[in-house]
């Protein structure tokens, strides 16, 4: 067992740790290491006040709406979504402030239907007949619209929860049914108003959820949303997850499309259009992880590496190899081979280009890069990430720690020193 010891900055010395105005300290082991054994120590990137960007922007959407200042609100979403203004983490700021503007009226109907007395205890209409009321007293606002829309959604999936088909209630299938339904009429007037909007595309693709149909257009609508916002990476790692035999498509149509996918965003991402197109399928379904051209998956990745050579790109990219595709070994031979070539990129990812941990990412990559999970706590989030990746990192510094080596990741490169 290795320990670990308090990040610090590469030109102070490991004998009198210092804490670097850039970074904060890693938690240490709690259990007592051996005096031969080495220790691991990098910088710990601090909780920046833009990592909080995406929480103060849904603040900003829910007091916009508590005040009934919805003019205000969609003049900011409209601005936002133009210039494709996004937070540190990739999220739109425009997808922000509607979530928030709709998030009083989801989250008391999530409450309410979590509890079983939603039926008999709470007006599940009465938020959502308020919102509708906004949208009329706005007419031809697409923004509005799209918040009206996609709550519904919201709603739909609440009422959705996480049953399988066969176990849903029925009362609960009719009214997910018709929020997506509600929705669907909506959205029309939304695209026709503002066609050049990636709010409101995206809105129509989470709208295929609703709408379990051979004739649904999926690889269309994304293809669209992509060339709106091409450099939202997000986007084309929702399609692939779409394009899974469990949603709409195949895995012989989901290799086709992240191939046709890298060549139109070749420009932008190189051959990393097919990398993101697999990335979420890849890591939840082990079939498409056996399928996936792994060889061409990672030129893609380095191709975004090249691109974006920034320390939480590395990281993202670390953490998803390392953590993230390795879920479900076991299962299938053939994937577990692809993950085993992940897993030494992973240590290719760590040993050249890491300089610097920046937990809430490896928190991320722990819980799947899922991004309907919900965060209360930041500070919480990001230190059960850091304990996450540096029990990572250290397994793959097994050898030198073991045999009495000091690990230090600096701004140059790794540094290995005898204990």
């Amino acid at each position: 067992m290795f320990r670990i010891a308090r990040a610090f900055s590469a030109r102070f010395s490991p004998h009198k740790p210092q804490a670097a105005p850039d970074f904060c300290p890693a938690n240490s082991a709690l259990a007592a290491a051996l005096p031969e054994q080495g220790q691991l120590n990098i910088p710990v990137a601090k909780l920046d006040p833009k990592d909080l960007v995406g929480r103060e922007m849904i603040e900003r959407g829910r007091h916009l709406a508590r005040q009934d200042r919805w003019d205000e609100l969609s003049a900011e979403m409209h601005a936002a979504d133009q210039t494709g203004a996004t937070a540190p983490d990739g999220m739109p700021i425009a997808d922000l402030l509607g979530f928030g503007a709709r998030s009083d009226v989801v989250l008391a109907a999530e409450h309410a239907l979590s509890d079983g007395k939603a039926v008999s205890d709470y007006d599940l209409l009465g938020g959502i007949s308020e919102l509708e009321t906004e949208m009329r007293d706005h007419p031809g606002d697409p923004m509005i619209a799209a918040i009206v829309a996609l709550a519904h959604i919201d709603i739909a999936w609440a009422w959705r929860g996480n049953s399988a088909d066969a176990t849903l209630p029925a009362l609960h299938s009719s009214r997910c049914a018709a929020h997506f339904d509600r929705a669907g009429q909506i959205l029309p007037d939304c695209t026709a108003a503002a066609p050049d909007s990636p709010l409101i595309a995206a809105a129509n693709c989470a709208l295929l959820a609703g709408q379990r149909k051979e004739t649904a257009r999926v690889a269309e609508k994304y293809e669209r949303l992509i060339g709106l916002d091409p450099k939202n990476q997000r986007h084309m790692r929702a399609m692939g997850s779409h394009l899974l035999p469990r949603w709409f498509g195949s895995y012989e149509e989901l290799e086709l499309q992240a191939l046709r996918n890298a060549a139109r965003t070749q420009d932008t991402w190189g051959a990393g259009g097919y990398t993101w197109v697999q990335f979420d399928a890849i890591a939840m379904d082990a079939e498409a992880c056996a399928r996936v051209d792994v060889e061409y998956f990672l030129e893609g990745l380095r191709d975004v590496l090249r691109l974006h050579p920034g320390q939480q790109m590395v990281n993202m990219l670390s953490a998803y190899c390392a953590i993230t595709v390795q879920n479900g070994v076991g299962l299938n031979e053939k994937a577990d081979q692809v993950r085993s070539q992940m897993r030494e990129t992973a240590n290719w990812l760590i040993r050249d280009h890491l300089t610097e941990l920046h937990p809430l990412i490896w928190a991320h990559a722990t819980a799947g890069f899922n991004n309907s999970v919900r965060i209360n706590s930041p500070e919480r989030f990001a230190a059960r990430g850091q304990r996450d990746a540096l029990r990572t990192i250290g397994d793959f510094f097994r050898d030198e720690l073991g045999s009495g080596k000091d690990v230090t990741f600096t701004p140059t490169g790794l540094q290995f020193s005898q204990h």
